[in-house]
């Protein structure tokens, strides 16, 4: 599922591409043939995300919500657009480029009241200029539950998935089974900014880096990472592999069914 990071990066190209502009809204499937042809031929007035949730913003107070989940994706493309194949859910034009929505979890047409209601049930955004961290460390500071379900938690947080979950953890070197009660202040006024800060280069770079310069395998002419995720990270789909601080094996276990890494070295049990 992509992180926080991919849908600001969403609403940031739409921006440039389709707000302030008139939008041809189609749904070729038909799964969103109404709510389409509500908008087709509106001005698009903003794009915003909001953790894993991207809004479209049109006149009268409708927004359309994507949520893209395990296997929804959005591509932009320049005219012309082609005949659509496919099941294609939501398919925009604008003046100068298209772009196609595919398999997501949600495609709704939503009223700004309803866009509300949503976003109240959601975490501080760390890529949100309105995000208050200090109301994160209020539920994570309470809670008896383990650090790896807080911050997957969209409620706590939102847009933090299992990679930036897995890095945040190795980096400030905690076990991702800690009590978020037992978490002390100090730690966490480190995790947020340096949280922000990673999530940020993900917006610019369109890749999860976590790594420090000093620890880069690259610069021991070691081959970099390569999968679909891309960038360097210390722990995240490293099963096995050794730590690249200590040299531990990196060791893997599914959390409330998700997969979970982390180095027992650099990470030590809690207790």
């Amino acid at each position: 599922m992509p992180e926080g990071h991919t849908l600001h990066r969403l609403a940031r190209l739409h921006r440039r591409l389709f707000v302030k502009r008139p939008v041809a809204v189609s749904s070729p499937q038909g799964r969103f043939a109404a709510s389409a042809a509500l908008l087709d031929g509106e001005v698009m007035t903003g794009a915003e995300a909001h953790g894993k949730h991207l809004f479209h913003r049109y006149g009268a107070g409708r927004v359309v919500h994507v949520h893209l989940g395990l296997y929804g994706t959005f591509v932009e493309h320049e005219l012309p657009a082609p005949e659509p194949v496919g099941q294609l859910r939501m398919r925009l034009v604008g003046e100068s480029h298209y772009a196609d929505l595919r398999g997501p979890t949600a495609c709704e047409l939503l009223t700004a009241a309803e866009v509300r209601v949503l976003r109240a049930r959601l975490g501080p955004d760390p890529l949100r200029r309105d995000a208050d961290p200090e109301r994160v460390w209020e539920r994570i500071s309470r809670s008896r539950s383990p650090l790896a379900t807080l911050l997957m938690d969209q409620a706590v947080i939102a847009g933090v998935g299992n990679v930036y979950r897995a890095e945040l953890l190795f980096r400030h070197g905690l076990d991702p089974l800690l009590p978020g009660r037992s978490l002390d202040r100090e730690t966490w006024d480190a995790m947020w900014p340096d949280l922000v800060a990673l999530m940020r280069d993900g917006v610019r770079t369109g890749r999860i880096d976590t790594v420090a310069p000093e620890h880069d395998p690259r610069r021991r002419g070691e081959p970099g990472r390569r999968d679909r995720h891309g960038g360097e990270v210390y722990v995240y789909r490293r099963a096995g592999l050794p730590c690249l601080v200590c040299g531990t094996p990196v060791r893997h276990a599914e959390h409330a069914a998700r997969n979970l890494f982390w180095c027992p070295t650099c990470q030590p049990a809690h207790g």
